[in-house]
């Protein structure tokens, strides 16, 4: 049972991540805000009401937010929590999380792509060129994990006997963390709750879905918010040795702290203009390097 604890408390309660970053931003906005369970309520919500699809659309606008949202839950079987290993486990494993991440991203384009929308087209162009910047940040960070485990596997990264203590070694999460929020659409990188044309990127794409659809996109999104949430804390805290109720108890509290600060950021900061976005995945790109030359070097 312990293996598929991960997956089934992210099935459980990523979408209340959603709800914590919304409360956070509340409260600096000086508003009471909407319940920590709204996302659960929005999920009910859409997934009874009907769909909606163009007769211009084909089968790839149907059928891109099941990929998208399946691939997401394949990626979470790869991903250790708690301390734990991961559900599954194989030499080079972060290779085939980091391109299931990109086969729902994919999914997601050529829905947007195949409603004929020069809108949502627009969209998917910035979502693409953004994630292309940011796959090699991913692959840097895990070479430096790897470089300082004794496996090339995320269990053996995030779980296996810890190294040495190395001030290089907190560049890794603080560029996971970057990463979360350019994944994620979130600010500084996208703004979620905008509907202004020439900023929007991952809302866009997504505007002529609808119902059950619709539902699979948020919740998809919720689990891809977990997953970058769970390499983060797996990168910054030691679980290992603790007992398995602390280990998932102080997980589960790094979890979500590490949601509200993603609201604090987002209430703190304002959006980056598009022309430097890469400027900011460059420079993460050069931290990511700078980090795996520093380890080598040890």
């Amino acid at each position: 049972m312990q293996p598929l604890l991960h997956p089934l408390l992210a099935l459980l309660l990523a979408p209340l991540l959603l709800g914590i970053i919304n409360r956070v931003k509340a409260r600096f906005a000086g508003r009471q805000g909407r319940p920590l369970l709204q996302t659960y309520f929005d999920l009910a919500k859409l997934l009874r009401k009907g769909v909606v699809i163009s007769r211009t659309a084909s089968w790839m606008f149907a059928a891109g937010p099941t990929v998208s949202l399946a691939a997401v839950c394949c990626a979470l079987l790869l991903v250790p929590a708690g301390g734990q290993a991961a559900t599954m486990r194989f030499t080079g494993d972060f290779m085939l999380m980091a391109y299931l991440l990109g086969l729902s991203r994919l999914a997601l384009v050529l829905a947007a792509l195949d409603t004929g929308s020069s809108f949502e087209g627009m969209g998917a162009s910035r979502e693409a060129v953004f994630s292309a910047l940011a796959e090699p940040v991913l692959f840097l960070c895990f070479l430096c994990l790897a470089s300082r485990s004794e496996g090339l596997s995320l269990s053996a990264m995030l779980v296996g006997p810890g190294p040495a203590f190395a001030p290089e070694g907190f560049f890794v999460p603080a560029i996971l963390f970057v990463l979360l929020l350019a994944e994620n659409s979130r600010l500084p990188v996208d703004d979620p709750n905008t509907h202004l044309e020439l900023t929007m990127i991952h809302e866009v794409m997504v505007l002529d879905h609808s119902g059950p659809d619709m539902a699979a996109i948020v919740y998809g999104a919720a689990l891809k918010l977990w997953l970058f949430c769970a390499l983060t804390v797996g990168c910054l805290l030691p679980l290992r040795g603790l007992p398995p109720l602390a280990a998932w108890g102080v997980w589960l509290g790094a979890m979500g702290a590490t949601a509200a600060l993603v609201g604090v950021v987002e209430s703190v900061m304002a959006r980056l203009r598009l022309t430097r976005v890469p400027r900011l995945l460059g420079g993460a790109g050069g931290l990511a390097a700078l980090a795996l030359v520093l380890t080598l070097w040890r």
